[in-house]
């Protein structure tokens, strides 16, 4: 059992490796189009500071959702608790029984459920939580961060390579080994071989880089 007084996680693996790979979508809709935009007249540099403009916007966003669904269920979970203790015991048997998973209710006995609700209603009655934490402010701040670095390495060929076609090929292989690694680490995550994930995540990376390609890019 982990301790009170162990450190906690800001974000969760899968969190921290979902928002990388949001952020490299991102970019590569951006990247993907930089010849079609430089052809327009459009300077590399510009395309850059657009793209790298709209992670950080989207990694705001994003960042803000994350702490007002987070606020959202705090408030919904404390009102459950709050529910069962103050309703009488055959409406708060309703409530709990309404909001158990499936797969708790096919293998826990009836008198087991009981138990548990027993239990809940028992519990002294908690002191409001505040609805927006430090944590949650600092895992938006995490959020945004990824979102925002992710846009990073595929943007350095067109730095360093004047010839466009050439840095946004490099720069698309770039973001496919990125999503192939993050993909391999998910499906680590998930307790599976990585090497499934890992396609599926360069695949859609692929088609996102075919279709930019088929529409000019």
């Amino acid at each position: 059992m982990a301790r009170d007084d162990q450190p906690r996680l800001i974000l969760d693996p899968i969190d921290r490796l979902s928002e990388i790979i949001f952020g490299l979508l991102m970019v590569l809709s951006f990247t993907g189009t930089m010849s079609a935009a430089v052809g327009g007249g459009e300077k590399v540099n510009a395309v850059l500071i657009a793209a790298f403009g709209c992670n950080l916007a989207w990694g705001i966003v994003d960042g803000v959702m994350h702490v007002l669904t987070t606020a959202v269920e705090r408030v919904k979970r404390q009102g459950f608790i709050e529910t069962l203790q103050r309703e009488p015991l055959p409406r708060a048997r309703d409530v709990f029984y309404d909001n158990l998973p499936d797969d708790v209710r096919s293998v826990a006995s009836q008198a087991e459920m009981d138990a548990l609700l027993l239990r809940v209603r028992a519990l002294p009655a908690a002191a409001r939580q505040r609805v927006v934490t430090g944590g949650d402010l600092k895992a938006a701040f995490a959020i945004f961060a990824l979102v925002a670095i992710s846009t990073l390495p595929p943007s350095i060929p067109f730095l360093f390579i004047d010839q466009i076609d050439v840095a946004m090929r490099v720069s698309n292989a770039i973001a496919l080994v990125m999503l192939f690694v993050i993909g391999a680490r998910l499906g680590q995550y998930m307790g599976r071989s990585p090497w499934p994930m890992a396609f599926a995540m360069t695949a859609i990376g692929g088609v996102l880089v075919a279709v930019t390609i088929a529409l000019g890019g």
